[in-house]
């Protein structure tokens, strides 16, 4: 009768847990359901890096606009733009604008849009807290990455329920170090130029220009 009893209660923690599973993978296919559904998506966010043992501690804000896999992205003092077939690395610091190639549909390769869906494939999903945060409600979902040569230990999610949108983003590497990307300001189908995405030469006339392609 014990023994039953123990095998009663690991299946229903397993058909639990499976739930919760099932729970969290929609949330994530309402969040790219949404995503997908903007024309475009200009975000503001912060950006902070911790690592007490090492004791690192970085806050910087940037903000990007992105249109299918076309963006724009500033941050920590450099402007890059993506423009369906190069990116441009612009920093004004070095007055040099990189020019490189890139294949969009590299899984390897991380692009601002691929940020707002990267969680599709490659981690395992759990039903995490939830919390109220200046009255709105998001849902933590942990992110698992299941290659164990990923030097991430999880990621938390932050989601609100209520707009489906990601509210931040706390990863947790394997070495300590913890990053965090907060969404200050959310905002879709912006009017855009039509020049949004396209690099400009003649407004860097003194920058060394390096094709690295």
């Amino acid at each position: 009768m014990k023994k039953l009893v123990q095998i009663l209660l690991i299946a229903l923690i397993t058909f639990s847990a499976q739930a919760q599973d099932k729970k969290a993978k929609a949330l994530l296919d309402e969040v790219t359901s949404k995503i997908k559904s903007y024309d475009n998506i200009a975000i503001d966010f912060k950006y902070q890096l911790n690592n007490a043992k090492e004791n690192i501690n970085q806050d910087s804000k940037g903000n990007v606009t992105m249109q299918g896999n076309k963006y724009l992205l500033n941050f920590m003092g450099v402007t890059k733009i993506f423009d369906g077939q190069k990116t441009y690395t612009i920093v004004p610091e070095d007055e040099e604008v990189s020019i490189s190639k890139v294949d969009d549909n590299d899984d390897n390769a991380i692009t601002p849009s691929k940020m707002l869906t990267f969680f599709n494939k490659g981690y395992k999903y759990d039903w995490d807290i939830l919390q109220n945060v200046k009255g709105r409600k998001i849902q933590y979902v942990k992110l698992t990455p299941i290659s164990s040569k990923d030097q991430r230990k999880d990621i938390l999610l932050g989601i609100d329920i209520q707009t489906k949108h990601i509210y931040n983003l706390i990863e947790s590497g394997k070495n300590g170090t913890k990053t965090t990307l907060t969404v200050n300001s959310f905002k879709t189908n912006q009017p855009l130029s039509k020049n949004q995405f396209i690099f400009a030469q003649n407004k860097y006339p003194n920058y060394y220009i390096n094709k690295l392609d």
